[in-house]
């Protein structure tokens, strides 16, 4: 059901639209979980290493889904909030071709291009293969990933977050159960997790595109909607290149990291495997609530209501440290618990690592969110290049000083440390931008943000 973000109480409405985002997040990430816990359990350590090798190069296409997901949300929300529901629906439809051309591209590069990535990264010999196959079939599920993505911010956008969450809930749990028939029952190894996932996602999204297209014939509109337009494809890329530009580098960089954690061997990497599936968990969580926070930013905006952001930004923070505290807290005190998940037999350097990671991460989870509320605020009003600044500042520092760290007596304990610096940094940066952006919205005219869409186009 649509939700208009405009009217009543910022805090209750942000909360209300945002909390099922959060339960949305939490099932996507199964998916990855999944694949891993999986592997770990009934394949091996082995297995285990080679998905989560695998997972740094499929950030990539991720960061591209994520880019067409925010560009689309941003831009139809506005909209929305403007009452303008015909160029809303370009919007739309623009969007779903630019996605359709952009994954056929991904596709073919993914597939000429995932083993010289795998070698670059020093992948061992012993999982290159699993690691190879794992990509593969992933590469293949590409166009049901961007979709159901853009169909996700297309759903924010209108203010239901309710709707992705029961499709991605379904799906979820059924790739869960679709993993272990797989691996177990068919004896298919990494591929079975590989299919599980591609034919999962394919059903959520087929799922999200049909309801959509229905969504959409109910919204009534003055004249026809025009199916695909140069000038709104400008509109959604000036806030989906930088968050593209923004994720593709955040992944490249941990493609780096990852090649420096494969020096030290598969133990490592398998712990480090286990223990980033649970901190992307929370962190891609986050990042999906500041996305709700970019829908209410720009949907009040469209609507001439600029006073209302602040407010939105501080329930933000207090949703998103809310969900901190026991995320944190079970990560620093029950980390061993939580990677037995994934390793049935886990060798001393593998528990270790991750044990260590998640004690030195989790602590940080309360600054590295008000970074990304911050960052969802900068979207919203299209503030892409401060938002752009501060993640590279955190990433650059994040990828310099882990290399330099692991080479010196601390090991791969440098590689962790190197996490809260750099969201210390990123974070201090955000907070400085966010907080300009609001005073000179709430400074602004209010007929300037309601056009600010063509101001910025």
């Amino acid at each position: 059901m649509n939700k208009d973000l405009t009217v009543g109480k910022p805090s209750t409405v942000l909360w209300q639209f945002c909390l099922p985002m959060f339960g949305s997040i939490v099932f996507q990430q199964l998916y990855n979980i999944a694949d891993s816990l999986v592997a770990g359990k009934f394949v091996g350590e082995s297995a285990l290493a080679a998905v989560g090798n695998s997972y740094e190069i499929t950030l990539i296409f991720i960061a591209f889904a994520f880019g067409c997901n925010i560009g689309c949300s941003v831009v139809v929300s506005r909209f929305f909030g403007a009452r303008q529901y015909r160029d809303m629906k370009t919007a739309v439809t623009t969007s779903l071709i630019g996605c359709a051309v952009l994954v056929a591209l991904l596709m073919a590069a993914g597939l000429a291009g995932c083993d010289a990535l795998l070698a670059l990264i020093n992948t061992p010999a012993e999982i290159m293969a699993d690691s190879a196959l794992y990509l593969d079939i992933y590469v293949l599920g590409l166009p049901f990933m961007f979709f159901y993505n853009v169909a996700t911010g297309i759903f924010s956008a209108l203010g239901d977050s309710k709707t992705p969450f029961l499709f991605l809930a379904a799906s979820s749990v059924s790739n869960i159960f679709m993993d272990i028939l797989f691996v177990t029952a068919f004896d298919m190894g990494v591929a079975g997790v590989a299919w599980a996932t591609f034919l999962c996602q394919g059903a959520s999204c087929v799922l999200a595109l049909w309801a959509v297209a229905r969504r959409m014939r109910s919204i009534p509109t003055e004249g026809r909607p025009v199916l695909f337009s140069w000038r709104m494809l400008g509109k959604i890329a000036v806030i989906a290149v930088p968050s593209i530009l923004q994720q593709s580098s955040v992944s490249v960089g941990n493609i780096i990291i990852q090649s420096v954690i494969n020096g030290f061997g598969t133990g490592v990497m398998a712990g480090y495997s286990a223990s980033v599936k649970l901190n992307n968990l929370v962190i891609t969580s986050f990042t999906t609530l500041a996305n709700g926070i970019s829908n209410y930013t720009s949907q009040n905006l469209g609507a001439a209501k600029p006073e209302r952001v602040r407010q939105g930004y501080a329930a933000g923070v207090k949703l998103v440290w809310l969900i901190c505290i026991p995320l944190a807290g079970a990560y620093f005190f029950a980390g061993r618990q939580l990677l037995y998940l994934f390793m049935s037999e886990p060798s001393a350097a593998a528990l270790d690592t991750g044990i260590l990671f998640l004690r030195i991460v989790a602590p940080f989870y309360f600054v590295v969110s008000v970074k990304l509320v911050s960052d969802g605020v900068l979207r919203g009003c299209a503030n892409m290049v401060q938002f752009m600044v501060s993640t590279f500042a955190d990433l650059i520092l994040r990828v310099v000083l882990s290399v330099a760290l692991s080479s010196t007596a601390l090991g791969s304990t440098g590689i962790w440390l190197s996490w809260p610096i750099g969201w210390a940094v990123g974070t201090g940066l955000s907070l400085l931008f966010c907080l300009r952006a609001v005073g000179a919205v709430r400074r602004a005219d209010p007929d300037l943000s309601r056009n600010f869409m063509d101001e910025i186009c």
